[in-house]
């Protein structure tokens, strides 16, 4: 925004959304499938790996400055343009309030008291979310990112490294506490589950295209950029930790990667793991804020929304945009902050993953017809990446589960029938 995002800023919007609040989790999900893990990753990278091929070739061939959005409405129209786009802005709403909800949680692990006071939690959420909001309107959100993605590295980086310092010192003996779990296919199934959905967010720099220089030119360098760099810290920290930690141990860690490093560093581990791990929450949460604020205004100027939710300020931030994403991301916060309300949250959260899918599924499928027009390259590099990539979102899509996309189903129809209900008013009036 401003001058835009040049390309370490538009990669630090892919590594750091990618690499969010789950990954401090991931190796105790992985650990129980032993080696199945390395084939979940790979099945899932090469996924991946795919629709980022597929996002770096609409930005390459198409006008890039349109955006995701702008590229399927040109291909399909303007009802798959909104269905696609509405169900990715739920995503990134709920998605939003529960990062910052991991990141507040680690806050009070630097800050016992804060939990006592009355609205303290819910209030430094809001305060967080206030700041970077403020942040994004001076467009300041590209240097947000990529300082706190080059932060959150850190750790990760650490891990790596005590992993190949284990392994130099005692060869396959570190390796020794390591579930057995047979390699079968349906152990390796299960973890592609886990796996697919810690690489979403590879789309972050075709989304928010406008705020991007050079879009034709940097979105597909910093897609792929991004995505290879964050693919290869969270394949090596995550399975450093499952591999050399004892299963047993890992199964009961609430926070394996502070417990890995503090093998290390002693029990100052944890503290300095809540610090960063605080901070890739919070840079995340900038991240999805202007991605979010980008596609509400792309979404405006086509008439999908409100005009004036298309409106940009003097440095070329989306205001209302911006606010929206802001607003919307605060409600679920309280929700997800309110003993009544954590049901209805965990209810609503059920969206972020299913209507993000979505969208991966409808982008493909324009891509798709871009290559049978001739709008991309007709090669079968081209055609075998879309089919990768459509397999690679059905397939996420199946994990998220049935009430996943059941919900997810019904939010978006509710969200087309409205659109539909205000279109037959604003044509009535006329």
């Amino acid at each position: 925004m401003g001058r835009g995002l040049g390309f370490w800023g538009a990669t630090a919007l892919v590594v750091g959304n990618i690499i969010g609040s789950s990954i401090f989790m991931l190796p105790a999900g992985l650990a129980p499938f032993g080696l199945n893990a390395l084939i979940a990753w790979g099945v899932s990278i090469a996924g991946a790996a795919c629709l980022a091929f597929v996002y770096a070739q609409l930005a390459l061939h198409l006008p890039a400055g349109a955006g995701s959005h702008g590229h399927v409405k040109s291909l399909l129209g303007d009802d798959a343009a909104w269905i696609g786009s509405w169900g990715y802005l739920l995503s990134v709403w709920t998605a939003n309030a529960a990062i910052a909800v991991a990141g507040v949680s680690y806050c009070l692990n630097l800050m016992p008291g804060l939990d006592q006071w009355s609205f303290g939690p819910e209030g430094l959420g809001l305060l967080v979310i206030a700041l970077l909001f403020a942040a994004n309107l001076r467009a300041m959100g590209g240097l947000v990112q990529i300082a706190s993605t080059l932060l959150k590295l850190l750790p990760f980086a650490l891990v790596i490294a005590l992993g190949l310092r284990l392994f130099i010192d005692n060869g396959s003996a570190a390796f020794e506490g390591m579930s057995r779990q047979p390699i079968a296919w349906e152990p390796a199934l299960a973890s592609v589950g886990i796996t697919l959905f810690a690489l979403l967010g590879l789309e972050s720099a075709a989304v928010p295209a406008r705020a991007v220089r050079d879009p034709n030119i940097v979105v597909p360098r910093a897609t792929l950029a991004g995505l290879l760099l964050a693919g290869f810290v969270s394949v090596a920290a995550t399975c450093i930790v499952a591999f050399m930690m004892p299963t047993a141990q890992i199964a009961q860690s609430s926070a394996p990667i502070a417990d890995f490093i503090g093998r290390f560093m002693g029990g100052g581990a944890g503290l300095l793991v809540a610090i960063f791990a605080a901070i890739s929450c919070f840079g995340a949460l900038n991240g999805w804020l202007l991605v979010g604020g980008e596609l509400t205004a792309a979404m405006a100027s086509t008439g999908g929304l409100p005009h004036r939710a298309a409106e940009r300020n003097a440095r070329g931030a989306p205001i209302a945009g911006l606010m929206s994403c802001a607003v919307v991301s605060s409600i679920f916060l309280l929700l997800a902050f309110s003993r009544r309300g954590a049901a209805a949250f965990e209810f609503v959260a059920l969206l972020s993953t299913t209507t993000s899918l979505v969208f991966f599924v409808i982008c493909t499928l324009a891509a798709l017809k871009a290559w049978g027009s001739g709008q991309l390259p007709k090669t079968r590099s081209t055609l075998l990446a879309c089919l990768g990539a459509l397999i690679f979102s059905m397939a996420a899509l199946y994990s998220a589960g049935l009430e996943s996309a059941v919900w997810g189903a019904a939010c978006i129809t509710a969200g087309y029938a409205w659109r539909r209900i205000s279109l037959a008013r604003r044509n009535a009036s006329r």
